[in-house]
C-alpha cells in the first residue's frame, strides 16, 4: 500500500466514525412520543399483585406515585398491592 492509500483508508474511516457518532446523537437528542419515553413493565411482567407482600406494599416502595400509578409499572396500581420491582424507602 501507498501513502495515498494509508490515507484515503483513514480518511473513510474517520468520516465513518463521524457519520455514526452524529446519527447516535441525534437518536439520542430527538424528542420521544410517550409510548417510547414511558418503557414501564406491563403487569403480568412485574408480576404484580393487589395485595401487599407480608409488610411490603406499593406505599412503602419509593416508585409509587401517589394516588395510584408507579414508575415502573404501566396502569393504575393499588396503595396496598405490591410487584417484584418493589424498592423500599430508606
Amino acid at each position: 500500500m501507498g501513502e495515498w492509500d494509508i490515507s484515503r483508508t483513514r480518511r473513510t474511516v474517520m468520516r465513518a466514525v463521524l457519520h455514526g457518532s452524529a446519527a447516535v446523537m441525534a437518536g439520542l437528542l430527538a424528542p420521544r412520543g410517550r409510548a417510547q419515553s414511558d418503557n414501564k413493565m406491563t403487569k403480568a411482567r412485574a408480576e404484580y399483585q393487589g395485595t401487599p407482600n407480608g409488610i411490603y406494599s406499593c406505599a412503602t416502595c419509593t416508585l409509587f406515585v401517589a394516588p395510584n400509578a408507579c414508575k415502573v409499572v404501566e396502569g393504575e396500581v393499588s396503595q396496598g398491592g405490591w410487584c417484584k420491582a418493589y424498592a423500599m424507602a430508606d
